[in-house]
């Protein structure tokens, strides 16, 4: 595809092999068809008789919390999992009252005799000590599944579930807390994909008018997504992969599979408009746009990959996951796009346009093209370049102010809607026992005598900020003890962060035994002080790659610096949004969000990589065009001016439906994904209708020839990659745009 010319990489064949390559697509349209839906139905047979083995590995090698970790899942199994927790509390008298235990006991007997669950330790029996409040009136049960949370069925969780409901009585409120109880209540699988698929099928409708073009770009999308999400099932027998990571490939695949796909059937119909015969237009749409296509998916996948460099194993799956998503949606794109354009031919032009072609014949090099609200745009922008680019930073600049107090930590029950049963057994715990009983930590001590342990837990009871610090019971011939720390205040609380420092610091450390600090609560500290850490190196990676792959295709220092800097400027300011809506609590609620809290440690990498790839799309498509007319011309306010009239409809239509896409995944029921998917929604609608739409075009009108400067060395160095498109093959006859064989008209 690229060939060597003077010490550099030059363009050579390569625009033949793609159009020789969609020609081939085109004519062997059943064959490419069939591949796909063997592949499809294979792989979703295979993944079924295998299934999926996902998991949360938040593995932090040589943080103090993962050495504590370490040390309790090999002396104390049982107690590295994730229990479920059932709360109750009277309205008056106490949880011991015979009237109360008469409702508690048989329910807790019947779920400890349930097949699945492994351990149920009551209040009421000997290892229950400690479990009822002061003032007698809160109590709990620690219900121990035998599987993982995520492994536990349903159908169990719903009998345990069913219990707890037979228990309330007047003046008795019974609560069920737990992870396996979240899973359990997830809304069904692929609520959150049918909302933004229905609501991407009216965007595309509205914008083209078409029943079959509507549906191509949804049919790419789903055959990529489907063999993505079986693939990424399959890959978790072999990798951490975690739970999240198919939840958010589908997200991903479902927004730049249609996107890539409405590019490439937008030019094809353009083509048809003009009066290419089917099959050069397709032909060409694969090879003008359908290779800007290739290009966005390689910097989405490259953007994707700079999650790597925080050497985070949580963050890897979610790499795999999504990049296997977005490199399938690419080659539906090329392969299965083409193929179904060559059944449908003039079918993918509405009623209207077909009659208005047979009738009128072709409508000009513009049909299709510049709309004329886009053409009266750009020459708005083109008059008033400085007050336009002013305007949309003064934006971007206000939406980013809340990003100054971005707080990463880690959500829990508490920020579940006050409605769900874990949010209340939340409450309860936390009313009768303190806030912080919700994110105990532990001091885990290994190798030391009893007597040394028990003067550690005194000097962690001093401390200030802590409630209570008592050794654990520790089995026979175990050289691992355990200090049970509850803090004063709650896991998200900024106090409890510097309580585990003191503890380190001011505890531990001067003891000289070899003690580390642990629970659920460090570790999320941990991994977000590892995550701010690493983030300025993922940033330079992910920013400096995307740069110099815009620098090797459009041949210009200006273009790749200022896509540099106003994707940072869009990432602050979609953080922004995130900060007020889930740190602030700014509208959290109308998202089914409940109380505020910080954002999840682990955010901001996926975040940023998606936000990245996805802002390098839309650079892409605008900057493309605009760089063809440049090329064409050397007149740098036309190229601006036509580019921005082009291509502006297109990556409007384009960022609705990434908008409603990611949107859609409010209704998911993770509210992780929740937040990337409110936070992906508001930085697509910045970076289309702000950034690409009004900066990025007022700063060219603004920098003149200087957007298309490249030092002579450099030139030479480069290697060239055209992802912009080559002159469209001349039209046909109207005669010719109706041949059976390019061209079938039914309806």
């Amino acid at each position: 595809m690229l060939r060597r010319a003077r010490g550099t990489w030059r363009a050579g064949e390569g625009n033949d092999v793609v159009a020789a390559w969609a020609r081939w697509c085109y004519r062997h349209r059943l064959v490419v068809l069939v591949l796909w839906v063997v592949a499809l139905l294979g792989l979703g047979a295979l993944g079924g008789a295998k299934g999926s083995d996902y998991s949360n590995d938040f593995n932090l090698p040589g943080t103090d919390s993962q050495r504590a970790y370490s040390l309790m899942a090999s002396a104390f199994p049982e107690r590295s999992g994730d229990p479920t927790t059932l709360v109750w509390r009277t309205a008056d008298g106490s949880v011991r009252d015979a009237a109360v235990r008469e409702r508690l006991e048989p329910a807790l007997a019947e779920i400890a005799r349930m097949p699945g669950v492994g351990e149920v330790v009551s209040p009421y029996g000997p290892d229950g000590a400690g479990a009822v409040s002061a003032d007698g009136r809160t109590a709990y049960a620690t219900v121990v599944f035998v599987d993982r949370a995520e492994e536990v069925p349903k159908a169990l969780v719903e009998d345990v579930v069913e219990q707890v409901a037979e228990a309330r009585a007047d003046g008795l409120r019974v609560e069920l807390g737990g992870q396996a109880v979240v899973y359990a209540n997830e809304p069904p699988a692929g609520t959150a994909e049918l909302v933004g698929i229905v609501a991407a099928a009216i965007v595309l409708f509205l914008a083209f008018g078409s029943l079959f073009a509507m549906l191509l770009p949804l049919v790419v999308a789903l055959f990529a997504v489907g063999i993505g999400l079986v693939l990424t099932g399959l890959v978790s027998h072999g990798t951490e992969l975690a739970t999240i990571a198919p939840l958010l490939g589908t997200l991903v695949g479902l927004g730049v599979g249609i996107d890539y796909a409405l590019f490439i059937v937008t030019r094809h119909r353009r083509g048809l408009l003009r009066g290419v015969a089917p099959q050069d237009a397709a032909v060409t749409a694969v090879n003008t746009s359908g290779r800007a296509v290739v290009f966005a998916g390689a910097t989405v996948c490259i953007a994707l990959a700079g999650m790597l460099v925080t050497d985070l194993r949580f963050l890897e799956g979610i790499v795999i996951a999504a990049s296997l998503t977005v490199v399938l949606s690419v080659l539906a794109a090329i392969t299965l796009l083409p193929a179904l354009l060559g059944f449908l031919g003039l079918r993918v032009l509405s009623r209207r346009q077909r009659r208005r072609l047979a009738a009128g014949g072709p409508q000009g090099a513009g049909a299709e093209g510049a709309s004329s609200a886009g053409a009266r745009w750009a020459a708005f922008v083109e008059r008033r370049p400085k007050a336009v680019g002013a305007l949309a930073l003064v934006v971007m600049a206000v939406l980013a102010l809340p990003v100054l107090s971005l707080r990463l930590g880690t959500i829990d029950h508490g920020n579940h809607p006050e409605s769900t049963t874990t949010r209340k057994a939340y409450d309860l715990l936390a009313d009768g026992f303190g806030p912080g009983f919700n994110g105990p930590v532990q001091i885990v001590v290994d190798g030391a005598e009893p007597a040394a342990v028990s003067a550690l837990a005194q000097r962690a009871k001093a401390t200030e900020g802590v409630v209570r610090a008592e050794v654990m019971p520790t089995p026979p011939g175990s050289r691992v003890a355990v200090i049970h720390v509850v803090p004063a205040t709650s896991p998200q609380d900024e106090r409890t962060g510097r309580l585990i420092d003191a503890l380190r610091d001011d505890v531990v450390a001067p003891s000289g035994e070899r003690a580390h600090v642990g629970g659920a609560t460090a570790v999320f500290k941990d991994f977000a002080e590892v995550t701010a850490d690493r983030l300025p190196y993922f940033l330079v990676t992910v920013v400096g790659l995307g740069a110099l792959l815009l620098l090797i295709a459009f041949r210009s220092i200006g273009v790749p610096l200022t896509a540099a800097v106003l994707n940072l400027v869009a990432a602050a300011s979609s953080f922004g949004i995130m900060v007020a809506i889930f740190q602030w609590g700014w509208g959290g609620e109308l998202i089914g969000f409940g109380k505020e809290g910080p954002i999840t440690a682990f955010l901001p990498a996926i975040m940023l990589s998606l936000l990245f790839g996805l802002s390098m799309d839309y650079q892409v498509f605008l900057v493309s065009r605009m760089h063809e007319e440049w090329v064409h011309t050397k007149d740098n306010q036309r190229a601006v001016r036509v580019g921005l009239a082009e291509t502006s409809r297109v990556i409007n239509s384009a960022a609705l439906i990434m908008i409603c896409v990611f949107t859609a995944f409010v209704f998911s029921g993770d509210v992780e994904a929740a937040m990337i998917g409110v936070g992906l929604a508001a930085a697509v609608a910045l970076d289309a209708f702000v950034l690409r739409t009004a900066l990025v075009p007022a700063l060219m009108y603004l920098l003149g020839r200087a957007n298309w400067w490249l030092p002579g060395w450099l030139d030479k160095w480069l290697p060239h990659f055209a992802v912009e498109p080559k002159q469209e093959p001349a039209p046909v006859s109207p005669a010719r745009n109706g041949a059976k064989e390019d061209a079938p008209v039914g309806s």
